[in-house]
């Protein structure tokens, strides 16, 4: 699933994400969501989430 729409994102899905560090280079990191951190319906570059580890990014991927 597309990680744009924040409908497609729940707290306990396994998802990947692009850190913020790794926007240029386009780096995945795996986890699972903890908080779901934009506000809005939607967003162009994906949702931002916050995993259980603590790490920051937006979704690209949903599982």
């Amino acid at each position: 699933m597309d990680g744009k729409e924040r409908k497609n994102i729940q707290s306990g899905k396994r998802v990947t994400i692009v850190l913020k560090e790794d926007q240029r280079s386009g780096a995945l990191t795996e986890g699972i969501v903890r908080d779901i951190l934009t506000n809005s319906a939607n967003h162009p570059h994906g949702i931002k989430v916050r995993l259980i580890s603590g790490e920051v990014g937006r979704v690209k991927e949903v599982f």
